[in-house]
Protein backbone atom coordinates (compact mmCIF):
# COMPACT_ATOMS: atom_id res chain seq x y z
CA UNK A 1 0.00 0.00 0.00
CA UNK A 2 2.93 2.16 1.05
CA UNK A 3 4.29 1.53 -2.45
CA UNK A 4 0.97 2.24 -4.46
CA UNK A 5 0.67 5.62 -2.49
CA UNK A 6 3.94 6.72 -3.69
CA UNK A 7 3.49 5.91 -7.61
CA UNK A 8 -0.30 7.73 -7.50
CA UNK A 9 1.79 10.69 -5.85
CA UNK A 10 4.57 10.57 -8.41
CA UNK A 11 2.07 10.13 -10.91
CA UNK A 12 0.05 13.16 -9.88
CA UNK A 13 -2.34 12.37 -7.09
CA UNK A 14 -3.09 15.07 -4.88
CA UNK A 15 -3.37 12.73 -2.06
CA UNK A 16 -4.50 9.79 -0.50
CA UNK A 17 -8.49 9.34 0.51
CA UNK A 18 -10.12 7.08 2.72
CA UNK A 19 -13.21 6.45 5.42
CA UNK A 20 -13.82 5.42 9.11
CA UNK A 21 -17.33 6.50 8.46
CA UNK A 22 -19.83 3.72 10.28
CA UNK A 23 -22.45 4.89 7.28
CA UNK A 24 -20.47 3.41 4.40
CA UNK A 25 -21.39 0.48 3.65
CA UNK A 26 -21.06 -2.19 0.82
CA UNK A 27 -24.63 -3.10 -0.94
CA UNK A 28 -24.51 -6.07 0.90
CA UNK A 29 -24.66 -4.70 4.37
CA UNK A 30 -20.51 -5.07 4.88
CA UNK A 31 -18.23 -2.33 6.02
CA UNK A 32 -16.48 -0.92 2.93
CA UNK A 33 -12.98 -1.91 2.54
CA UNK A 34 -11.17 0.89 4.03
CA UNK A 35 -13.14 0.57 7.45
CA UNK A 36 -11.32 -3.27 7.52
CA UNK A 37 -8.11 -1.24 7.78
CA UNK A 38 -6.26 -1.01 10.63
CA UNK A 39 -4.57 2.34 12.21
CA UNK A 40 -1.06 0.90 11.73
CA UNK A 41 -1.72 0.36 7.91
CA UNK A 42 -3.03 3.78 7.42
CA UNK A 43 0.16 5.46 9.57
CA UNK A 44 1.96 3.38 6.81
CA UNK A 45 0.65 5.20 3.74
CA UNK A 46 0.93 8.22 5.54
CA UNK A 47 4.77 7.67 6.27
CA UNK A 48 5.41 7.31 2.93
CA UNK A 49 3.34 10.39 1.93
CA UNK A 50 5.98 12.11 4.44
CA UNK A 51 9.38 10.62 2.41
CA UNK A 52 8.05 12.07 -0.48
CA UNK A 53 7.41 15.68 1.49
CA UNK A 54 4.34 15.66 -0.09
CA UNK A 55 0.21 14.62 -0.28
CA UNK A 56 -3.03 14.81 1.83
CA UNK A 57 -4.71 12.33 3.68
CA UNK A 58 -8.40 12.69 3.87
CA UNK A 59 -10.80 10.45 5.71
CA UNK A 60 -14.36 10.30 5.83
CA UNK A 61 -15.54 10.80 9.62
CA UNK A 62 -16.30 7.95 12.16
CA UNK A 63 -19.11 9.74 13.53
CA UNK A 64 -21.04 6.60 15.13
CA UNK A 65 -20.33 8.47 18.38
CA UNK A 66 -18.67 11.64 20.37
CA UNK A 67 -16.24 8.74 21.84
CA UNK A 68 -15.51 7.29 18.62
CA UNK A 69 -15.09 10.22 16.25
CA UNK A 70 -12.49 11.66 19.33
CA UNK A 71 -10.57 8.29 18.94
CA UNK A 72 -10.07 9.03 15.24
CA UNK A 73 -9.29 12.92 15.99
CA UNK A 74 -6.54 11.73 18.48
CA UNK A 75 -5.34 9.38 15.68
CA UNK A 76 -4.83 11.73 13.00
CA UNK A 77 -3.52 14.68 15.41
CA UNK A 78 -0.60 12.33 16.25
CA UNK A 79 0.08 11.27 12.68
CA UNK A 80 0.19 14.75 11.31
CA UNK A 81 2.19 15.83 14.29
CA UNK A 82 4.41 12.92 13.24
CA UNK A 83 4.40 12.96 9.58
CA UNK A 84 4.28 16.46 8.63
CA UNK A 85 1.40 15.78 6.31
CA UNK A 86 -1.58 17.61 6.29
CA UNK A 87 -5.16 15.54 7.41
CA UNK A 88 -8.64 16.56 6.13
CA UNK A 89 -11.88 15.46 7.40
CA UNK A 90 -15.52 16.70 7.43
CA UNK A 91 -16.83 18.72 10.36
CA UNK A 92 -19.61 17.32 11.69
CA UNK A 93 -22.19 17.90 14.17
CA UNK A 94 -25.67 15.67 14.75
CA UNK A 95 -28.53 15.37 17.11
CA UNK A 96 -28.39 11.95 15.88
CA UNK A 97 -27.51 9.03 18.56
CA UNK A 98 -27.22 8.33 22.36
CA UNK A 99 -23.39 10.01 22.37
CA UNK A 100 -23.63 12.92 19.07
CA UNK A 101 -20.65 13.95 17.41
CA UNK A 102 -20.05 17.74 17.92
CA UNK A 103 -18.00 20.06 15.80
CA UNK A 104 -16.58 21.77 18.63
CA UNK A 105 -14.97 18.60 19.54
CA UNK A 106 -13.32 18.15 16.37
CA UNK A 107 -12.43 22.39 15.98
CA UNK A 108 -10.64 21.61 19.49
CA UNK A 109 -8.86 18.91 17.99
CA UNK A 110 -7.37 20.68 14.78
CA UNK A 111 -6.47 23.57 16.87
CA UNK A 112 -4.21 21.64 19.11
CA UNK A 113 -2.96 19.65 16.42
CA UNK A 114 -1.52 22.80 14.60
CA UNK A 115 -0.56 24.11 17.71
CA UNK A 116 1.52 21.48 18.17
CA UNK A 117 3.13 21.38 14.56
CA UNK A 118 0.55 19.54 12.37
CA UNK A 119 -1.42 20.91 9.57
CA UNK A 120 -4.41 19.85 10.01
CA UNK A 121 -8.40 21.49 7.93
CA UNK A 122 -11.93 20.67 8.62
CA UNK A 123 -14.35 20.85 5.33
CA UNK A 124 -17.68 22.06 6.14
CA UNK A 125 -20.68 22.21 4.03
CA UNK A 126 -22.75 25.46 4.24
CA UNK A 127 -25.81 24.24 5.00
CA UNK A 128 -27.31 20.64 6.12
CA UNK A 129 -26.39 17.84 5.05
CA UNK A 130 -29.50 16.40 4.05
CA UNK A 131 -30.94 12.79 2.10
CA UNK A 132 -32.82 13.83 -0.19
CA UNK A 133 -36.78 12.23 -1.53
CA UNK A 134 -38.92 12.71 -4.18
CA UNK A 135 -41.24 11.01 -6.62
CA UNK A 136 -38.36 10.18 -9.01
CA UNK A 137 -35.83 9.33 -6.97
CA UNK A 138 -36.60 7.76 -3.46
CA UNK A 139 -39.73 8.02 -0.77
CA UNK A 140 -39.53 6.76 2.71
CA UNK A 141 -42.28 4.38 2.12
CA UNK A 142 -40.52 2.54 -1.13
CA UNK A 143 -39.86 -0.52 0.80
CA UNK A 144 -43.48 -0.77 2.01
CA UNK A 145 -45.26 -3.64 -0.02
CA UNK A 146 -48.15 -1.44 -0.86
CA UNK A 147 -45.73 1.31 -2.02
CA UNK A 148 -43.73 -1.09 -3.86
CA UNK A 149 -46.48 -1.96 -6.17
CA UNK A 150 -47.03 1.57 -7.35
CA UNK A 151 -43.28 2.57 -7.53
CA UNK A 152 -42.78 -0.24 -9.79
CA UNK A 153 -44.34 1.70 -12.94
CA UNK A 154 -43.50 4.71 -14.68
CA UNK A 155 -44.25 7.92 -13.40
CA UNK A 156 -47.25 8.95 -14.92
CA UNK A 157 -48.82 5.72 -13.65
CA UNK A 158 -47.92 6.30 -10.71
CA UNK A 159 -49.67 9.72 -10.28
CA UNK A 160 -52.83 8.23 -11.24
CA UNK A 161 -52.57 5.45 -9.06
CA UNK A 162 -52.19 8.21 -6.30
CA UNK A 163 -55.37 9.68 -7.24
CA UNK A 164 -57.25 6.55 -6.60
CA UNK A 165 -59.06 6.32 -3.03
CA UNK A 166 -58.76 3.06 -2.08
CA UNK A 167 -55.03 3.11 -2.74
CA UNK A 168 -54.00 6.34 -1.20
CA UNK A 169 -56.45 4.65 1.84
CA UNK A 170 -53.79 2.01 1.71
CA UNK A 171 -50.43 3.55 1.23
CA UNK A 172 -51.86 6.10 3.94
CA UNK A 173 -52.15 3.17 6.58
CA UNK A 174 -49.14 1.23 5.34
CA UNK A 175 -46.39 3.74 6.75
CA UNK A 176 -47.82 2.44 10.52
CA UNK A 177 -45.77 -0.54 9.89
CA UNK A 178 -42.39 0.87 9.22
CA UNK A 179 -40.04 0.46 11.75
CA UNK A 180 -39.67 3.56 13.93
CA UNK A 181 -36.19 5.41 14.30
CA UNK A 182 -33.68 4.59 16.66
CA UNK A 183 -31.02 6.37 18.17
CA UNK A 184 -27.73 5.30 15.87
CA UNK A 185 -26.83 7.76 13.37
CA UNK A 186 -28.49 6.88 9.87
CA UNK A 187 -26.41 8.22 6.87
CA UNK A 188 -28.03 9.55 3.92
CA UNK A 189 -28.00 6.15 1.86
CA UNK A 190 -28.90 4.09 4.66
CA UNK A 191 -32.15 6.70 4.83
CA UNK A 192 -32.75 6.13 1.10
CA UNK A 193 -32.06 2.32 0.61
CA UNK A 194 -32.82 1.42 5.17
CA UNK A 195 -35.63 3.87 5.72
CA UNK A 196 -37.32 4.34 8.97
CA UNK A 197 -40.40 5.80 9.94
CA UNK A 198 -40.11 9.83 9.20
CA UNK A 199 -40.42 12.25 12.07
CA UNK A 200 -42.51 14.55 9.93
CA UNK A 201 -41.20 17.09 12.20
CA UNK A 202 -37.73 17.22 10.62
CA UNK A 203 -39.05 16.25 7.11
CA UNK A 204 -39.02 19.75 5.11
CA UNK A 205 -40.37 20.61 2.21
CA UNK A 206 -38.75 22.02 -0.19
CA UNK A 207 -39.47 25.14 -1.72
CA UNK A 208 -36.67 27.59 -2.27
CA UNK A 209 -33.16 27.28 -1.34
CA UNK A 210 -33.25 30.27 1.36
CA UNK A 211 -33.03 27.31 4.32
CA UNK A 212 -36.57 28.43 5.25
CA UNK A 213 -38.88 25.67 4.00
CA UNK A 214 -42.22 24.40 5.72
CA UNK A 215 -41.93 20.91 7.40
CA UNK A 216 -44.67 17.70 6.31
CA UNK A 217 -45.98 18.17 9.79
CA UNK A 218 -46.68 21.65 9.58
CA UNK A 219 -48.60 21.66 6.32
CA UNK A 220 -50.45 18.69 7.58
CA UNK A 221 -51.43 20.02 10.45
CA UNK A 222 -53.01 23.37 8.49
CA UNK A 223 -54.74 20.36 5.87
CA UNK A 224 -56.13 18.49 8.93
CA UNK A 225 -54.42 15.67 6.78
CA UNK A 226 -52.09 12.77 7.98
CA UNK A 227 -48.94 13.56 6.77
CA UNK A 228 -48.32 10.54 4.30
CA UNK A 229 -51.53 11.81 2.67
CA UNK A 230 -50.13 15.39 2.82
CA UNK A 231 -47.04 14.18 0.84
CA UNK A 232 -49.03 12.26 -1.42
CA UNK A 233 -50.97 15.35 -2.05
CA UNK A 234 -47.81 17.56 -2.43
CA UNK A 235 -46.53 15.16 -5.03
CA UNK A 236 -49.72 15.49 -7.26
CA UNK A 237 -49.85 19.18 -7.26
CA UNK A 238 -45.89 19.53 -8.34
CA UNK A 239 -44.60 15.68 -9.07
CA UNK A 240 -40.99 17.35 -9.13
CA UNK A 241 -41.58 17.97 -5.48
CA UNK A 242 -38.57 17.32 -3.14
CA UNK A 243 -38.20 16.57 0.78
CA UNK A 244 -35.10 16.79 2.76
CA UNK A 245 -34.36 15.48 5.75
CA UNK A 246 -31.54 16.50 7.48
CA UNK A 247 -29.10 14.10 8.20
CA UNK A 248 -25.96 16.25 10.05
CA UNK A 249 -25.43 20.16 10.58
CA UNK A 250 -29.00 20.30 11.41
CA UNK A 251 -28.16 23.38 13.41
CA UNK A 252 -27.63 26.24 11.32
CA UNK A 253 -25.72 27.61 13.97
CA UNK A 254 -23.31 25.24 14.13
CA UNK A 255 -22.71 25.19 10.41
CA UNK A 256 -22.15 29.11 10.91
CA UNK A 257 -20.02 28.25 14.02
CA UNK A 258 -17.88 26.17 11.63
CA UNK A 259 -17.54 28.66 8.58
CA UNK A 260 -16.10 31.16 10.81
CA UNK A 261 -12.93 29.20 11.52
CA UNK A 262 -9.89 29.64 9.35
CA UNK A 263 -9.35 26.36 9.15
CA UNK A 264 -12.75 25.20 7.87
CA UNK A 265 -12.46 24.64 4.44
CA UNK A 266 -15.96 25.91 2.63
CA UNK A 267 -15.94 22.42 0.43
CA UNK A 268 -18.20 19.39 1.42
CA UNK A 269 -20.28 18.85 -1.19
CA UNK A 270 -21.01 15.17 -1.60
CA UNK A 271 -22.72 16.10 -4.94
CA UNK A 272 -21.54 13.23 -7.08
CA UNK A 273 -20.86 10.25 -4.62
CA UNK A 274 -24.48 9.40 -4.09
CA UNK A 275 -25.97 10.67 -7.82
CA UNK A 276 -29.56 10.36 -6.91
CA UNK A 277 -29.54 10.91 -2.95
CA UNK A 278 -27.79 13.59 -1.76
CA UNK A 279 -27.29 17.10 -3.33
CA UNK A 280 -24.26 19.41 -2.09
CA UNK A 281 -23.41 20.96 -5.38
CA UNK A 282 -25.06 24.69 -4.18
CA UNK A 283 -22.89 24.74 -1.65
CA UNK A 284 -20.55 28.10 -3.01
CA UNK A 285 -24.34 29.66 -4.73
CA UNK A 286 -25.74 28.79 -1.26
CA UNK A 287 -22.74 30.49 0.74
CA UNK A 288 -23.13 33.87 -1.16
CA UNK A 289 -26.59 34.27 -1.32
CA UNK A 290 -27.64 32.72 2.10
CA UNK A 291 -24.61 33.36 4.87
CA UNK A 292 -23.34 36.38 2.52
CA UNK A 293 -26.41 38.56 0.93
CA UNK A 294 -29.31 37.11 3.41
CA UNK A 295 -27.61 36.82 7.02
CA UNK A 296 -24.83 39.57 6.25
CA UNK A 297 -22.53 36.74 8.19
CA UNK A 298 -19.50 36.80 5.84
CA UNK A 299 -18.36 40.04 3.66
CA UNK A 300 -18.32 38.82 -0.44
CA UNK A 301 -14.22 39.27 -0.21
CA UNK A 302 -14.41 36.68 2.35
CA UNK A 303 -16.34 34.53 1.58
CA UNK A 304 -15.04 34.10 -2.13
CA UNK A 305 -11.15 34.32 -0.50
CA UNK A 306 -12.71 31.59 1.83
CA UNK A 307 -14.29 28.93 -1.45
CA UNK A 308 -10.98 29.77 -3.75
CA UNK A 309 -7.86 30.85 -2.09
CA UNK A 310 -8.40 28.98 1.55
CA UNK A 311 -9.09 25.35 -0.12
CA UNK A 312 -6.13 25.74 -2.91
CA UNK A 313 -3.42 26.93 -0.38
CA UNK A 314 -4.81 23.81 2.08
CA UNK A 315 -4.66 21.67 -0.91
CA UNK A 316 -1.02 22.62 -1.84
CA UNK A 317 -2.11 24.01 -5.29
CA UNK A 318 0.25 25.86 -5.90
CA UNK A 319 -0.72 27.50 -9.42
CA UNK A 320 -4.68 28.11 -8.65
CA UNK A 321 -6.94 30.08 -6.07
CA UNK A 322 -5.89 33.47 -6.69
CA UNK A 323 -5.95 35.67 -9.71
CA UNK A 324 -2.12 36.95 -10.56
CA UNK A 325 0.34 36.34 -12.93
CA UNK A 326 1.62 32.40 -13.37
CA UNK A 327 -1.74 31.08 -11.96
CA UNK A 328 -4.44 28.91 -13.59
CA UNK A 329 -6.78 31.69 -16.23
CA UNK A 330 -10.01 29.89 -13.97
CA UNK A 331 -12.20 32.34 -13.34
CA UNK A 332 -15.96 32.85 -12.50
CA UNK A 333 -18.42 36.10 -13.34
CA UNK A 334 -21.10 36.26 -11.22
CA UNK A 335 -23.91 38.84 -10.40
CA UNK A 336 -23.55 39.54 -6.39
CA UNK A 337 -26.80 40.62 -5.67
CA UNK A 338 -28.40 37.80 -7.69
CA UNK A 339 -26.46 34.64 -7.37
CA UNK A 340 -28.64 32.00 -6.16
CA UNK A 341 -28.97 28.27 -6.46
CA UNK A 342 -31.80 26.52 -8.49
CA UNK A 343 -34.30 23.92 -6.70
CA UNK A 344 -32.52 20.85 -7.58
CA UNK A 345 -34.32 18.26 -10.36
CA UNK A 346 -34.01 14.72 -10.69
CA UNK A 347 -32.69 13.93 -14.30
CA UNK A 348 -32.43 10.44 -15.68
CA UNK A 349 -29.61 10.73 -18.33
CA UNK A 350 -26.37 8.84 -16.74
CA UNK A 351 -26.03 5.11 -18.69
CA UNK A 352 -28.56 2.88 -18.93
CA UNK A 353 -31.34 5.79 -17.67
CA UNK A 354 -30.41 6.06 -14.15
CA UNK A 355 -30.92 9.01 -11.95
CA UNK A 356 -29.04 11.42 -11.10
CA UNK A 357 -29.89 14.90 -8.67
CA UNK A 358 -28.69 18.38 -10.73
CA UNK A 359 -28.82 21.56 -9.04
CA UNK A 360 -28.14 24.77 -11.52
CA UNK A 361 -28.10 27.92 -10.22
CA UNK A 362 -28.73 31.77 -11.42
CA UNK A 363 -26.63 34.75 -11.32
CA UNK A 364 -23.92 33.55 -12.94
CA UNK A 365 -22.79 35.36 -16.06
CA UNK A 366 -20.21 33.45 -17.37
CA UNK A 367 -17.20 30.04 -16.32
CA UNK A 368 -13.24 30.74 -17.96
CA UNK A 369 -11.26 27.76 -17.77
CA UNK A 370 -7.73 28.23 -18.68
CA UNK A 371 -8.90 31.32 -20.60
CA UNK A 372 -11.31 29.84 -22.53
CA UNK A 373 -14.96 30.67 -22.08
CA UNK A 374 -17.10 27.53 -21.13
CA UNK A 375 -20.31 28.76 -19.68
CA UNK A 376 -22.16 31.67 -20.83
CA UNK A 377 -25.47 32.38 -18.80
CA UNK A 378 -25.99 28.86 -17.77
CA UNK A 379 -24.92 27.53 -21.19
CA UNK A 380 -21.83 24.90 -22.40
CA UNK A 381 -20.35 26.92 -25.39
CA UNK A 382 -18.95 23.87 -26.39
CA UNK A 383 -15.54 24.89 -25.74
CA UNK A 384 -13.36 22.77 -23.16
CA UNK A 385 -10.17 23.47 -22.15
CA UNK A 386 -10.13 22.07 -18.28
CA UNK A 387 -7.26 19.96 -17.45
CA UNK A 388 -6.11 17.08 -15.11
CA UNK A 389 -5.46 18.58 -11.55
CA UNK A 390 -2.25 17.32 -10.32
CA UNK A 391 -0.43 17.42 -6.96
CA UNK A 392 3.12 18.98 -6.69
CA UNK A 393 4.68 15.37 -6.91
CA UNK A 394 4.31 15.44 -10.13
Amino acid sequence: MAKLAQDALRAGAIGVSTSRAHTHMTPDGTPVASRQATWRELETIVAAMAELGTGIFQVGSDILSHGTNRAMLEQLKRLTVTYKRTMMFGLISTKQGDDPVQWRTQAQAIQDANRAGGRMFGQANTRSINAIYSLKSYLPFDQLPEWREVRAHPIDEQLRMLREPERRRALVAAEARMRPKDNKLQGGGAATQDPRKPDYDQLFVLKSMDWDDPTVAELARARGAHPVETMIDLTLENPDQVYVWPVVNEDREDVLGMLKHDFALATFSDAGAHSAQEMGACLQTHFLNYWVNRRGAFTLEQAVRKMTRDIADAFELKDRGRLAPGYKADVVLFEADRVRPCLPTIETDLPGGARRLVQKAEGIRATIVNGTLTMENGEATGRFAGEVMKGAGA
